[in-house]
């Protein structure tokens, strides 16, 4: 796709096109087009330009024109969406029994304004009766897209989070904010007898990507990726206490570029890494589900759903919230960037990011500057 050329597909607010199997909404800069999917609102795909070239990191599942019978969220499966609540929601919370990742990440949106370059979209879910407002920006001269969601009218505790699948078509190298807690999923996320497998240990706690342990024994390095052919799983990782500009970055050396995630700490307070490299032999994965990263921002325990983020758990036993409780009187916002940036030969996993004067500042672990143009303080504060 071309990000300069082509026609806003969302002029005038009330047009769709069906893109990689989804009718969906177009918004655009000359540096990224985006598209959302009224079914869901799935961002993706989606196009940055980088000074000469084009890169697309973001995920789109291998079935996605195909027919199958399967839930809307799996249908659609692509980018980045908003989950409310996150997880798979096996067990209901209080007489709920909400769809996977809810309806939020389910249902169609309901299209409020749109012009080329900005999107607003809503949903009123049912189940725990709020009303959701989506609404996506781009802005002039920057490689990054602003998300907010907006919760209003629910009430009590539930899990929520972005759910962002990135693609390595070469090795990434992934970093986070300090970790205040690391831990693998600790029950069963495959079933052999179904036809997943997986290779981490469960329940295992670190507090370093680069050392976690291995089912079988020994140790894999998250910080690297694709790895673990064949396997799917999953970890979540919390910020160090007291971190407010929370984020996550791979870096793509052979590709040149880094993705990044941004979020304020506070509200999404871990980050949900799930390995997705084939070890799903069941359909509609059947085993080509290769080489997707979820860097998933969230308050949530695992994935595994409300209920088992409110009760207690190892995380929240560690003092880390795994739920947000949402008011009737004050809504609950939440706000993410996500963006790419060029950089130079030579950069390596990231160290620190933090924002500067309307700039971004990405430092690597040998002291490699990148900046790049972005209102980080958007994530803390908003307009």
């Amino acid at each position: 796709m071309d990000v300069a050329n082509r026609v806003p597909t969302c002029f005038n607010g009330d047009m769709l096109t069906n893109v990689a199997g989804q009718p969906s909404f177009r918004i655009s800069n000359p540096h990224v087009e985006a598209w959302v999917s009224q079914l869901g609102g799935h961002l993706g795909p989606i196009t940055f330009r980088l000074e000469d070239r084009n890169v697309r990191p973001m995920h789109i599942a291998p079935w996605a024109e195909e027919t199958i019978s399967e839930p809307p969220i799996i249908q659609v499966l692509r980018g980045d969406f908003f989950c409310m609540p996150f997880g798979g929601n096996d067990t209901e919370f209080e007489g709920e029994k909400h769809p996977v990742h809810g309806e939020t990440a389910n249902l169609k949106w309901s299209l409020e304004a749109c012009s080329s370059d900005s999107i607003s979209l809503s949903i009123r879910t049912r189940i725990r009766s709020s009303s959701v407002g989506k609404s996506i920006h781009l802005r002039k001269d920057q490689t990054a897209i602003y998300q907010e969601h907006v919760v209003s009218g629910g009430s009590g505790p539930i899990s929520l989070g972005h759910h962002a699948m990135v693609h390595f078509q070469s090795e990434g190298l992934l970093s986070v904010s300090p970790i205040g807690f690391g831990q693998v999923f600790p029950g069963q996320f495959e079933k052999p007898s179904a036809g997943g497998y997986t290779s981490l240990k469960p329940g295992s706690k670190f507090d370093a990507l680069e050392k976690v342990e291995l089912a079988n024994g020994g140790f894999a390095d998250l910080s690297r990726y694709p790895a673990r052919e064949g396997f799917e799983d999953l970890a979540i990782v919390f910020a160090a206490k007291g971190t407010v500009l929370g984020w996550s970055a791979v870096v793509f050396p052979e590709e040149g570029y880094v993705w990044y995630s941004l979020k304020d700490a506070r509200v999404l307070t871990g980050t949900v890494l799930w390995h997705s490299n084939g070890g799903r032999h069941y359909a509609p994965w059947s085993g080509r589900h290769r080489k997707v990263l979820g860097i998933e921002e969230v308050t949530s325990y695992m994935h595994y759903g409300v209920s088992e983020s409110v009760a207690a758990n190892d995380a929240s036993k560690e003092g880390f919230e795994t739920f947000v409780e949402l008011s009737p009187y004050a809504p609950t916002v939440v706000r993410n960037i996500i963006g790419v940036a060029p950089i130079p030969f030579g950069f390596g996993h990231v160290s620190t990011i933090h924002a500067d004067r309307g700039c971004l500042v990405i430092t690597d672990r040998t002291g490699i500057l990148v900046t790049t143009e972005l209102d980080a303080d958007w994530v803390l504060n908003g307009d």
